[in-house]
């Protein structure tokens, strides 16, 4: 597309409809009404309102229409992501967060409905997604959360400004030792993709998310064995652990938990298309007590 002049708003849609598609989108009307709000400076829902595009947003919708067709994320070309009931920013160097996640975390606000100030700990926080979340929809938690990659916690900070979080930078197999024993809920969206897999990675995901938040270990568990342990030393007994895995994860996955021994009540979750997404279990009263 090149804009001379001012152009109907459902001609460039149009246009950026048949560039994406043919590019390979699944969704690429929706895509082109978030860039074209994006280079206007509005909202997806008041794009109604606008029946031309001047020619300079014009320009900058084209360059990033063009983008998104190479596979550059429409999160990192607009620097915003949203999540349940948040906005986030985001762009490279952190993992972007998908609606598969806010089905466990939907769950994972459920146990602690009834706890007034329940303690909460997230592992692997990436972008401070699930935190930002948890601390927006159930204003007395209490959330603490870390992250590893250095990039990704910067993210985090930014987006965790001003929410109560407290944000760690570290590994989270030493997270939050302090607070062994007496948590409510740990939850994790870890990596999980096992190395050998690394080629059969979707290429936007594979170049654009960093490795550190993908791949663990040979059989993609390396991360939620790390998760099982911390959960394990953290929780209180009758607290909860929640843990996002793979698809084919489904019975790997909340093995780990049982092998931990200190668990009962591992359960598999399936997401909106009732597809294995995350494990759950409860920390028993006396290790060994699994099931």
């Amino acid at each position: 597309m090149r804009p001379a002049g001012p152009i109907p708003t459902a001609l460039a849609l149009a246009w950026a409809k048949g560039h994406l598609e043919a590019a390979g989108s699944s969704s690429p009307l929706a895509e082109a009404r978030t860039l074209l709000a994006h280079s206007l400076g509005t909202e997806r829902t008041q794009l109604a309102l606008v029946t031309s595009v001047d020619e300079v947003p014009a320009a900058r919708f084209a360059e990033l229409v063009e983008a998104r067709a190479t596979g550059v994320p429409v999160q990192h070309l607009t620097g915003r992501a949203h999540f349940r009931t948040v906005e986030l920013q985001v762009g490279p160097g952190v993992f972007i967060p998908r609606p598969e996640t806010e089905v466990m975390t939907g769950w994972a606000l459920d146990q602690i409905a009834d706890t007034e100030q329940p303690v909460v700990v997230e592992l692997c926080t990436g972008s401070g997604a699930i935190a930002r979340a948890i601390a927006a929809e159930h204003p007395g938690a209490r959330v603490h959360t870390i992250e590893l990659d250095p990039v990704a916690a910067e993210w985090a900070e930014r987006n965790l400004a001003g929410t109560g979080v407290e944000l760690r930078v570290g590994d989270m197999a030493e997270a939050f030792p302090e607070l062994d024993g007496t948590v409510d809920l740990v939850i994790s969206n870890p990596p999980y993709i096992p190395l050998e897999a690394w080629e059969s990675v979707e290429a936007q995901v594979r170049d654009h998310d960093p490795d550190l938040a993908l791949f663990s270990g040979e059989d993609g568990l390396d991360a939620m064995r790390v998760v099982a342990a911390v959960a394990a030393r953290l929780l209180r007994p009758g607290g909860v652990v929640c843990a996002e895995h793979a698809e084919v994860q489904a019975e790997s996955a909340p093995q780990v938990f049982v092998d931990a021994g200190v668990f009962g009540r591992v359960r598999d979750h399936g997401d909106l298309a009732g597809r294995p997404r995350f494990v759950s279990a409860i920390r028993s009263h006396v290790a060994g007590l699994a099931g």
